[in-house]
C-alpha cells in the first residue's frame, strides 16, 4: 500500500494529498523565505505526479526569483508551496501537513543569511548557502 499524507491551508480552501515517499525536511534561512514566513522555511517535497491539490484555483503563485515561484492561499495567506522552474517536484511547507509523524528533519541551508533574532539549536548539518551537490 502506498503511503499518503494530507494537508492544507489555514482556512481549508486549499487541500492536498501526497502519495509515496516525502523528502526529509530542509530548513531554509534565506532572506526570501524569512520575509514570506517571518522565520524560515521548513519544507519537504514530492514528485508532481504524486500530489493532488483540491482548491488549486485558490492558490496564487508569486514569482519570487528568476527561477522559482511560491504558492500561497489567496484567502488566508498561508504559504504552501515552492516550485523551481524545470523540476518535476514541488516543495511543500512542513507545517501545512495534517498531524505529525510523516516527516523527518534533514539539514539547514542558507545559514549565512540567517536572521539575527534566532539561533539554530539542533545538531543537523548546516550549509552557508545551498547544500553542495555530490561530485
Amino acid at each position: 500500500m502506498t503511503k499518503t499524507n494530507e494537508g492544507g491551508c489555514l482556512c481549508g480552501a486549499v487541500r492536498f494529498k501526497t502519495r509515496g515517499r516525502l523528502r526529509e525536511v530542509i530548513f531554509c534561512h534565506c532572506s526570501q523565505c524569512r520575509k514570506q514566513t517571518g522565520l524560515y522555511y521548513a519544507a519537504t517535497n514530492v514528485l508532481d505526479s504524486d500530489i493532488e491539490v483540491n482548491g488549486s484555483d485558490e492558490v496564487t503563485w508569486y514569482r519570487s526569483s528568476d527561477d522559482a515561484k511560491r504558492g500561497f492561499c489567496r484567502n488566508c495567506g498561508s504559504a504552501l508551496f515552492w516550485k523551481a522552474d524545470g523540476l518535476d517536484y514541488t516543495s511543500i511547507l512542513a507545517g501545512t501537513f495534517d498531524g505529525a509523524g510523516a516527516l523527518e528533519p534533514g539539514y539547514h541551508i542558507y545559514c549565512a543569511d540567517k536572521g539575527d533574532y534566532y539561533d539554530i539549536c539542533d545538531d543537523l548539518p548546516r550549509f552557508p548557502g545551498a547544500r553542495p551537490q555530490p561530485s
